[in-house]
């Protein structure tokens, strides 16, 4: 049987179909993307919302009957408008709900800084606010459309008299853009808006309701290619406990948990327990494991969780009907001359009514009181009616500001008899009086405009300003060194014969605990190094001598090396630091010499000199086969040099008999008053030069000490900063302070018997409301402050410190100067018997900020203490 052949396939013209996707893509998408990015994602410049905000606002007024109404209803009246889903819309009412600004709410509607849901719409209520009520709503001036289905009307744009898109902030993705605005203080818009009326060019930096520490210093005016970052808030509650306050705008208390969890499972920092408290103020508790260090603890979240985040803005919005990038003062600016121009056309329009209201009453008052009326007794037509009344009011016309039109006349055949017999010319009189008054006042305000915007932004601030004060910190940030902050979570081996380092080699030689962004340096037998980042197992070199973590930037690591050189006959000696380097890159340090040999070598981390003693292979010719030798006579030069010659003939043993002492000398050590650190640069105020054993003395406000380490990693809290200084164990600590619970000042004067590195201790009693009014780390100190009399006035004494209270145990009260009478007290004048010799020679001393400029190493700070405050004032 044969087979039936198949059927060729159909062959579709490949002319049709090109020109069918062409058209597709031309036409759909393109209209497509227009819808989406004028009608969904960017807010219109003119009202600052998207077309849903619009909608729910308009439905919400269209409900408005002062109370407050389900959820669920006001989607399903807002449905009538929008032509998509209850979810979106849903979802867009809360959003707006937790703004708290054009919303009054009801119910649970969730938490922002949580991340809870608001509750089912059933269940929670909504209205407008009154300020949503006196700025964003006016039939008059707004421009109206027919909805999705003909059968409503909706407005095109909100009469908004004021900068809400600043004030809300917005974000919207869209087709081939999104806009990010972030939001801004109420009250700092209103008085930039001000300023704007006046002339003045002013920026304005966003404030999140979240609150936290922000560096805006890159925010660019909210621009693209700005940035700015958003800091947690965290404090350091004890040596064991952190607690973060606050949470970064756009994560919550659970983000932030899983970031710091995540951190912690991977080694970048190091916590015992952290658990979340959130309820009506944020508060996440970290637990810290026994002698870990809070400070470094809190600069490594920041380094490596969300308690610190980037944020980009993008601020693009619509201008007549196109997607327009825009810097947020120039957005501010249009913002306010557009509710410049909506005052007066409010104005203009209320302005009209009265002049209507004017021309009609005076018009009924001329009616009445000549009795035009009765003019009209013997007509039998309309139009001699018509004719007849206007006859009348011909000698008036020239006291009116308008025409007389027929419709005029038509409302005085409308005037009711019994109006007419009741009609009271004195209290017309004043009616019109009245009206004359508010036209007069309009005028006024249309004339002087500015002036009148000016005060209508006065107003908001006062009306619904009051509980908006700032909630976000706006501050520079420090960089965080990640390598200083990372926790060491790796063990760092060695297999020195075969040249590998790394993690992995666990069988092989323990170096040392690191990190997993640190650099490890290798130096080999053949006088050879290299850089490499901690890993699994890496290649640097066989017959490795020595092998640690490589600091950038570190010249305080010399390396002192002894080194033969066969192709020369000689014997070299060397001191270098590898402060740069270029990883995984072979460093040679022996001049090329292939068969050159390290015959000595040691790693001096402040740069010790040792001295060592050399012996000669005794097979040589020298006289002298055996003699000491000082890395104290050599200079530290860079890696490249040769060095200095040792000796001609052959080494065969070198012994170390000294350790030696560094030769750079102390380092010169700063204190940032704006970060809150110490720096090892010429930034803030120079506390001295410091050798490895010299510690740091910090004194607080709360009347406790601490004895530190140098460390540029540990933060200084500013705020709470009295004093900061080098410390000296014979250094006496003259103080005056506050006892809450005798209700008198204190002067006491003590010497530091405390051992403890990084541990607070008070020296004031334990009351918490307890203050250190002034402090002194002088050797002689004079203290001033006002006491006032029955009389009113106020006398100044001086009293020598050393003089007025021997010095006694540092848990002593001391002894009484005064009660609540005493006012502001200050050290006016310190000397020191003995200064400290220092490579710089340090400035006078100067207070961190709200303190005064005093001679020598105090600071102070002053107290108000009243009847009515125990506790003082510090100003």
């Amino acid at each position: 049987m044969a087979k039936k052949k198949k059927k060729d396939p159909e062959i579709v013209p490949r002319g049709e179909s090109t020109s069918h996707l062409s058209g597709m893509y031309q036409d759909w998408f393109l209209d497509y993307a227009s819808y989406v990015i004028l009608e969904r994602a960017i807010p219109a410049f003119e009202d600052g919302l998207k077309p849903v905000q619009r909608r729910i606002l308009h439905a919400l007024k269209t409900m408005d009957d002062g109370r407050f109404h389900k959820v669920a209803n006001v989607i399903g009246q807002t449905m009538q408008y929008h032509p998509h889903g209850d979810q979106a819309i849903g979802d867009a009412l809360v959003n707006l709900g937790q703004k708290d600004l054009l919303i009054e709410t009801q119910g649970n509607w969730g938490d922002v800084r949580t991340g809870d849901r608001a509750a089912a719409p059933r269940y929670i209520e909504a209205r407008l606010s009154k300020f949503a009520l006196e700025v964003a709503f006016n039939k008059e001036i707004t421009e109206w459309q027919l909805s999705y289905d003909g059968r409503k009307s909706e407005p095109i744009h909100l009469p908004m008299k004021f900068p809400l898109i600043l004030a809300q902030g917005v974000e919207g993705i869209a087709v081939g853009l999104a806009t990010k605005i972030l939001p801004h203080n109420f009250n700092e818009l209103c008085k930039a808006s001000i300023q704007n009326l006046k002339g003045r060019t002013v920026k304005v930096y966003p404030d999140f309701p979240t609150g936290g520490v922000m560096d805006c210093s890159d925010y660019q005016q909210g621009i693209r290619g700005g940035k700015i970052k958003v800091r947690a808030d965290i404090e350091v509650v004890d040596r064991k406990t952190i607690a973060v306050r606050s949470v970064p705008y756009g994560t919550t208390t659970t983000s932030l948990i899983d970031s710091i969890v995540k951190a912690n499972d991977k080694g970048k920092i190091k916590i015992k327990k952290v658990v979340d408290n959130t309820a009506k103020d944020v508060e996440v508790l970290i637990t810290l494991h026994a002698g870990a260090s809070p400070e470094l603890t809190v600069d490594a979240l920041y380094a490596f969780t969300d308690c610190e985040i980037s944020i980009s803005p993008n601020c693009c919005v619509i201008i007549d009907d196109k997607p327009v990038f825009i810097p947020v003062n120039e957005l501010l600016r249009m913002s306010t001359e557009h509710t410049r121009e909506l005052l007066k056309r409010e104005l203009e329009i209320k302005l009209g009514e009265l002049e209507d209201k004017w021309h009609f009453s005076s018009l009924e008052k001329i009616f009445i009181e000549n009795r035009i009326y009765r003019r009209i007794e013997e007509s039998e037509t309309w139009e001699s009616v018509i004719s007849e009344i206007d006859q009348g009011l011909e000698p008036f016309k020239k006291l009116f500001k308008r025409e007389i039109t027929e419709e005029d006349i038509t409302r005085l055949t409308e005037i009711r008899i019994k109006r007419i017999s009741k009609y009271d010319s004195f209290k017309a009189d004043e009616a019109i009086k009245r009206l004359e008054d508010q036209i007069k006042e309009i005028k006024h305000n249309l004339k002087h405009l500015t002036d009148y915007a000016i005060a209508y932004f006065e107003r908001l601030m006062e009306k619904y300003g009051k509980d908006r004060q700032r909630k976000t910190v706006i501050k520079e940030f420090d960089t965080i060194q990640v390598k200083a902050v990372a926790t060491a979570n790796r063990k760092l081996y060695v297999n020195r014969k075969e040249g590998f380092v790394g993690y992995g080699l666990k069988k092989d030689e323990f170096i040392a605990e690191v990190s997993d962004v640190d650099d490890v340096i290798a130096f080999t037998k053949k006088g050879t190094c290299m850089v490499t980042r901690v890993g699994d197992k890496a290649f640097v070199g066989k017959d490795i001598i020595h092998v640690d973590v490589w600091q950038k930037g570190n010249d305080r690591m010399v390396y002192n090396m002894i080194y033969s050189s066969p192709k020369e006959g000689k014997n070299y000696a060397k001191r270098f630091a590898i402060t740069a380097i270029t990883r995984d890159k072979p460093i040679d340090l022996v001049k090329g010499d292939p068969k050159a040999k390290v015959i000595h070598f040691s790693a001096n981390p402040n740069g010790e000199a040792e001295e060592i003693s050399i012996r000669l292979s005794p097979n040589c010719k020298a006289k002298k086969k055996i003699f000491d030798y000082s890395f104290a006579d050599l200079d530290v030069k860079g890696r490249a040099s040769k060095g200095n010659i040792v000796s001609r003939w052959p080494i065969s043993k070198v012994t170390v008999t000294s350790e030696g002492e560094s030769t750079l000398g102390g380092i010169n050590v700063w204190f940032d008053t704006k970060y809150g650190k110490l720096a090892n640069t010429e930034t803030g105020r120079f506390l001295g030069a410091f050798e490895a054993e010299d510690k740091i003395i910090s004194i607080y406000k709360d009347g406790t000490y601490m004895i530190s380490n140098i460390d540029t990693t540990t933060r200084y809290d500013v705020d709470k900063l009295m004093c900061i200084e080098k410390y000296d164990p014979e250094m006496v600590v003259g103080a005056v302070y506050w006892n809450a619970d005798k209700k008198a000042f204190y002067v006491k004067r003590f010497v530091i018997e405390t051992n403890s590195i990084a541990q607070r201790y008070s020296f004031i009693d334990d009351s918490p409301k307890s203050v250190l009014s002034a402090v002194s780390l002088a050797d002689e100190a004079t203290v001033q402050y006002k006491l006032k009399k029955k009389s009113g006035e106020a006398k100044e004494i001086t009293f020598s410190l050393e003089n007025f209270v021997a010095v006694k145990g540092w848990k002593s009260i001391g002894n009484k100067l005064g009660g609540s009478q005493i006012k502001g007290i200050s050290v006016i004048e310190e000397k020191k018997v003995q200064k400290d010799a220092t490579s710089i020679k340090p400035s006078a001393s100067e207070t961190i900020e709200g303190g005064k400029k005093v001679k020598g190493r105090g600071m102070i700070w002053d107290l108000e203490g009243d009847e009515d405050d125990k506790e003082g004032k510090l100003f």
